[in-house]
């Protein structure tokens, strides 16, 4: 049961971070895109950067915050998703940025911290 629960808030903090970017003035583009190279949470677009989202959800930080989720390892995996993006459905006169938004829920409700630019791409 605490799968399926931790999965839904899951769901429920791509829902949130997807409505926050829209009204921050972001197009969302995709949510979920999959390819052979890995998956994007949300593909946006943010006047010429096409934006990759990485969605971090937690229920509480006692083991580590949504931000210190993230590995070396994960970074790697989107830029290889977000290559083949942009190179199956990318305009070619955007530019790439990743952003991560971190979601905390705090007694039913999220607390959204949206990290623009959160990592260049590594070699």
């Amino acid at each position: 049961m605490l799968t399926k629960s931790r999965y839904s808030k899951g769901k429920e903090g791509e829902r949130a971070a997807a409505e926050y970017l829209s009204t921050s003035g972001l197009k969302i583009l995709e949510r979920n895109f999959r390819c052979p190279a890995g998956e994007i949470d949300l593909v946006a677009r943010d006047g010429k950067f096409i934006v990759f989202v990485e969605v971090r959800s937690r229920l509480s930080d006692e083991l580590c915050s949504p931000e210190e989720s993230l590995t070396v390892h994960k970074f790697r995996r989107l830029t290889k998703a977000a290559l083949w993006y942009l190179k199956e459905r990318g305009p070619a006169d955007s530019y790439m940025r990743f952003d991560v938004v971190a979601v905390r829920w705090r007694d039913e409700k999220p607390e959204i911290n949206w990290i623009v630019n959160a990592f260049q791409p590594p070699p």
